[in-house]
């Protein structure tokens, strides 16, 4: 009986709901972001100038940037005496002097007596802590609490001493992080550890906008010429004398090459040495008579400029002399910004260039090295080939995609003591803008670049309007009005007058001879359902909008009832449903029903044997219409619509989602009934449109359960996928144009962009950032104290 009490309690609680009034008790029990559990990061951090300090800083921006509510990031910093800073950066809750052995005791203990610490990551290089290896070894010892250790080199073959001292590092770590599938082989062959503790996660890079190198040049003044590049930390080991020596055969064919050295010499180096290495790059240069295509940059430049003198290159050249480098920041960054590739074939770069991405040399060739700078520079099929293939094998690479696979990483290390919690990307409209020109939005672009050859079509542009409505709806933005009258006025150039609609329409302003070749019932029903939702909008709208809306909505309305596709006969019923929120019409209402009845009969004919489906296959936007029988429920107040709407949704999502991920029906082969289901080939429509359908059921049920389906969906996009890559592209604000079975499509289309913002619109105030988790957490925490009472 008590139970049933407690239960009573808890609904009148309205625990399912977006307000309510918690006890003050709970507070006690609710966990605030200060005892969130903590990642600490052993590690040289900025303002120290060096490799692993740019690469921790990243990485720890891309984990806060990705995950929200989630884990506390802090840092102890790695010292010397020859090397001490001030770090404004609060992050840094420790220091670690290496040269003393004092140090590495007392930040044992503080590490040790920290509760909140849940994770410990040690960034290794073995020049961090060669004064004082027993120290270390000591130190790592005796440290408390797990630990993840990344090493950022591997060496093969080593002597037994050494291979003791790594030993002691890979004995004691609770998992391991390499860069490289070779610096994993080296750990499994050389020394013998087990597979199951090493973790290959590349060295991340940025995603760019990828700006058009002709308006780059001009910017930095080298307009007209031919960019060669290299950057980094400048030493002796960079072997930048490879490139000067190459230069006078490469210039001797392309005159307007210009090969800038980008970066400062390394701190370290200017210790021990000063600028003797740049001083005997600028003696040869002279001596060769380079001074007019050879440039120095010389300082450490902020990321942005740095990205787009990378953008600007043509062709990046890597000429590092050490055969065991393990990986290189500076090649992956190039890579990732659209460079053709010459490099010395150190381990990653065979990797990365392997499958056409690139072209080695061997140490110290420059003849080679020059034959196959002036192969790229007049085979330009072969470097956009080159390109390409290293953006698509680069992508997975991005700092996004790292930060994930990290975090993952370390909720398993942490023995699952943190959830993980994906922070909503801020609202980005600039690409959908950037596909927009003003007639209309373009169907396809290059990577992020619109293909105006690729014409326009009602399908984009529909939902486009009703993306724009949405956004305009949340922030009233005076500069969607403009989106939405164009949108708005193709449509209307696409009905034609017997109130049907074309879908193609070429750049030159068209109708093309596709529209003779396909259906386009399913288009004329979506360009019914953006019509309806934007009239829903009428009060905060222009009226014009609005009348026009409506004229071409009541003319397209005229012919619906010979229309029998049943996504089609979906959308019409969705954007009858939204218009009724603004027009009380019967006749509307009336049409509603028709069509839903016609769905109703489909379902009772193809549900049997547990297949609760309206047709013998699943196939693309599914979800649309088990939300419009609901759609339809709530103008008709038909128990049935309800009923079916319930049971078919519900067999959607079996089908669909497992615990915590969503895994859509694939475009490759649909879902037949009685045969097997085919994986991957998902497209961002099908999750956007599951994401608006769960968004319907969340506000009839009031059932937190698709709200948490909800967030599992849309954190498909941030990376909850089967190959844990970002769908969404923050850089742009564009979204990919598919997820395949072992890539991501690059290519950032109207279809996918738009699909993403709807679903970005449909769950803004849900989940995903600091405020909503902490909410719902609150809910829960609130639930289990109710129970237990």
């Amino acid at each position: 009986m008590k139970k049933n009490n407690q239960t009573t309690n808890a609904n009148s609680l309205n625990l399912n709901s977006t307000t309510s009034v918690f006890p003050s008790r709970i507070n006690s029990t609710f966990s605030d972001e200060d005892s969130l559990p903590e990642i600490l990061f052993i590690t040289s951090f900025p303002p120290r100038e060096c490799g692993i300090a740019t690469y921790s800083q990243d990485l720890m921006k891309a984990l806060n940037n990705q995950f929200v509510s989630s884990f506390k990031l802090t840092v102890c910093a790695i010292e010397n005496n020859n090397e001490r800073h001030l770090y404004q950066d609060e992050e840094v809750k420790y220091t670690l002097n290496t040269s003393d052995v004092n140090s590495y005791a007392s930040v044992t203990d503080a590490i040790n007596n920290d509760e909140n610490i849940k994770v410990v990551v040690m960034q290794h290089e073995f020049g961090l802590f060669a004064e004082n290896v027993e120290a270390f070894n000591k130190f790592i010892t005796d440290i408390k609490k797990p630990m993840s250790v990344v090493f950022h080199t591997v060496l093969p073959r080593p002597d037994e001493v050494f291979k003791a001292n790594v030993q002691h590092i890979l004995d004691r770590a609770d998992s391991l992080i390499v860069m490289t599938e070779n610096s994993s082989n080296i750990l499994l062959e050389d020394y013998r550890v087990e597979k199951e503790k090493i973790s290959v996660i590349p060295h991340g890079t940025h995603l760019v906008p990828h700006t058009d190198k002709n308006i780059l040049k001009a910017k930095y003044g080298v307009k007209g010429r031919r960019i060669l590049s290299t950057f980094g930390l400048l030493s002796s080991g960079k072997s930048i004398e490879t490139t000067l020596d190459a230069l006078p055969k490469i210039i001797n064919k392309s005159p307007d090459v210009l090969f800038l050295i980008i970066g400062k010499t390394h701190p370290g180096v200017v210790v021990n040495e000063g600028e003797v290495y740049r001083e005997s790059l600028v003696k040869k240069i002279q001596e060769l008579g380079l001074e007019n295509h050879v440039q120095f940059v010389n300082k450490y430049l902020p990321l942005n400029e740095l990205l787009e003198y990378l953008q600007m290159t043509d062709i990046y050249l890597f000429t590092s002399k050490d055969p065991n480098q393990a990986v290189s920041g500076t090649f992956s960054y190039a890579m990732s910004c659209g460079c053709a590739i010459v490099s010395t074939p150190i381990p990653h770069a065979t990797e990365m260039v392997a499958d056409g991405c690139g072209l080695t040399f061997d140490f110290g060739d420059s003849k080679k090295l020059a034959e196959a700078v002036n192969l790229l520079i007049y085979d330009i099929g072969l470097r956009k080939s080159i390109v390409m293939n290293g953006l698509h094998k680069i992508i997975h690479t991005a700092w996004e995609n790292s930060a994930v696979a990290h975090a993952v990483l370390f909720q398993k290390v942490s023995g699952n003591q943190m959830e993980l919690h994906y922070r909503n990307p801020e609202l980005n409209l600039d690409h959908v803008k950037k596909m927009t020109d003003e007639f209309a939005m373009f169907q396809f672009s290059k990577l992020n670049r619109p293909d105006p050859n690729s014409g326009y079509t009602l399908d984009d542009n529909a939902r486009a309007m009703i993306a724009i409505c949405q956004d305009y709806k949340l922030t009233r933005d005076i500069d969607d009005l403009k989106y939405i009258s164009t949108y708005l006025n193709f449509l209307a150039f696409c009905q034609q007058g017997d109130g049907k609609f074309l879908n193609y329409v070429d750049i030159n302003r068209n109708f093309t001879p596709q529209n003779n070749a396909v259906n386009l019932e399913d288009s004329s029903g979506r360009a019914i359902w953006a019509l309806g939702y934007l009239i829903s909008l009428a009060p905060l709208l222009p009226s014009n909008f609005v009348k026009k809306a409506e004229a071409v909505y009541k003319k397209a309305m005229v012919h619906t009832d010979k229309m029998h596709s049943t996504r089609a006969m979906a959308f019409i019923i969705k954007g009858a449903y939204y218009y009724n929120r603004q027009v009380k019409d019967l006749d509307n209402q009336a049409q509603i029903k028709v069509f839903a009845d016609r769905l109703v009969q489909m379902y009772k004919h193809e549900a049997k044997d547990g297949w609760n489906w309206f047709e013998s296959y699943l196939t693309y936007g599914n979800s649309v219409l088990p939300e419009a029988l609901l759609c339809a429920y709530a103008v008709t107040k038909d128990e049935e619509y309800n009923k079916i709407a319930k049971e078919s949704f519900d067999f959607l999502l079996d089908n669909t989602f497992t615990k915590d991920a969503i895994k859509v029906i694939s475009n490759r082969s649909w879902y037949v009934k009685g045969q097997e289901k085919q994986e991957f080939g998902e497209q961002p429509i099908d999750v956007a449109y599951t994401i608006l359908a769960l968004r319907k059921f969340h506000d009839i049920y009031k059932d937190e359960e698709y709200l948490n389906k909800m967030e599992i969906a849309f954190n498909w996009f941030l990376g909850n996928n089967h190959l844990k890559q970002i769908i969404y592209n923050p850089c742009t604000g564009g979204c990919f144009d598919g997820l395949e079975d072992t890539h991501v499509n690059l290519n950032q289309g109207a279809e996918s962009t738009v699909s993403y913002l709807m679903a970005r619109l449909t769950i803004v105030k849900y989940f995903g950032n600091a405020n909503t988790i902490y909410f719902r957490k609150k809910l829960k925490a609130a639930k289990l104290l109710l129970l237990k009472a």
